[in-house]
């Protein structure tokens, strides 16, 4: 879908980091690139501002507290985007995550300017209903308002709004995720397990305690004690100002025990799923569709997950891999125990299932169909 060719429509991509817009919707950038549109994001800065400029967007900097919970420390980040959006002046503006939800939509409002908030989880401040929910919920609700449409990943977010009356079921959409390209996620050929290695398992994750790191290494330990010689690998970032971060010295106490050998951030996570032969996110965090789960089945890995919103949508127990009880480090080592004894060509079997799920249910390719929807819609 092309725009008038007398003038360029201009769509403005807004979150809480550069990072994440080049790493989960670079596929749908350069797909409205490619279709005439003017891009514009909004991001703090970090080393992707300039990826996604050399894609060809136009950027500008914002700044604010990702951690603050202050509306009234947060009124800046409303003024911050009131002005870009009236000098800018997008066609369409999308806002990822719960700060650009709030204070971008009702800035789009006051400017006069249509917009999509994309719910991609409700992350931390939903897992208990304590003062935060409820403050959270009372901002979602008012800004969401004035949206033209509000997206979920998972059905169970959406339904979630709509019970609490958040968001009006008319204005609502549920996505197969934020998509993943195939063609990038591709199994290795002829991938097997070499007789002189190790059976390795991988976790690749946001290093925080919801995400089940504790239990990954709890299960490790409880695999090793019964005498398996395997090997868990873990990687991911810290974020240090996170109240749900992992302390860095649990790490290192796991490391020196033995349990997980930690890697660092990967830009590039393809090496690593490649050479692991099981993936495990025993996540208990208010998922959205988790991409590394959608990474990992595209590659053919077969994975063991939390029976978790999200989680679930991807890996189908005993079709491509396990799913186990939330937070429970005995029950995700009984996984990894019969993934272990399975034969490699069952394996495989769960590998190939997995990304025949993704392509059918989580190419990139359907939710670009969606963007250009909305925006013909709209």
């Amino acid at each position: 879908m092309i725009p008038p060719n007398s003038q360029k429509k201009k769509v403005a991509f807004v979150s809480n980091s550069s990072w994440s817009l080049y790493n989960f919707r670079l596929d749908v950038i350069r797909h409205l690139l490619k279709n005439g549109f003017l891009v514009l994001v909004v991001a703090p800065d970090d080393e992707y501002s300039s990826l996604l400029v050399a894609e060809g967007c136009e950027y500008v900097q914002i700044n604010f507290n990702n951690r603050s919970a202050s509306p009234f420390l947060d009124f800046g980040l409303y003024r911050q985007l009131k002005k870009i959006y009236i000098e800018k002046q997008p066609a369409l503006i999308f806002h990822y995550v719960i700060k650009p939800n709030i204070y971008g939509s009702l800035a789009a409002a006051v400017s006069h300017i249509k917009s999509v908030a994309v719910v991609t989880g409700l992350g931390y401040s939903f897992a208990t209903k304590n003062w935060l929910y409820k403050l959270v919920r009372l901002m979602y609700k008012t800004a969401l308002r004035k949206t033209e449409e509000v997206w979920f990943l998972n059905n169970e977010d959406a339904k979630l709004f709509i019970s609490e009356h958040v968001v009006d079921i008319k204005r609502m959409k549920v996505l197969p995720g934020e998509g993943i390209n195939t063609d990038y996620f591709s199994p290795a050929e002829n991938k097997g397990l070499e007789p002189s290695r190790r059976f390795t398992f991988l976790m690749s994750t946001r290093l925080l305690k919801s995400k089940g790191i504790g239990v990954y290494a709890d299960a490790a330990r409880i695999i090793k004690h019964k005498g398996y010689e395997v090997d868990f690998e873990l990687i991911g970032f810290f974020e240090k100002h996170h109240p749900d971060s992992i302390a860095e010295d649990d790490l290192l106490k796991w490391e020196q025990e033995g349990l997980v050998r930690y890697h660092g951030f990967a830009k590039d996570v393809r090496p690593y799923l490649r050479n692991a032969d099981c993936f495990v996110f025993p996540s208990f965090y208010n998922e959205g569709v988790p991409r590394c789960l959608m990474e990992a089945a595209a590659m053919e890995l077969p994975i063991i997950t939390s029976y978790n919103r999200g989680c679930k949508e991807v890996v189908l127990n005993n079709s491509n891999g396990y799913t186990c009880n939330l937070n429970d480090p005995f029950d995700i080592a009984d996984k990894m125990e019969k993934m272990i004894n399975l034969s490699s060509e069952e394996r495989a079997r769960m590998g190939k299932n997995g990304r025949a799920l993704v392509i059918k249910k989580f190419n990139v390719d359907l939710v670009i169909r969606e963007y250009d929807r909305t925006l013909k819609n709209i």
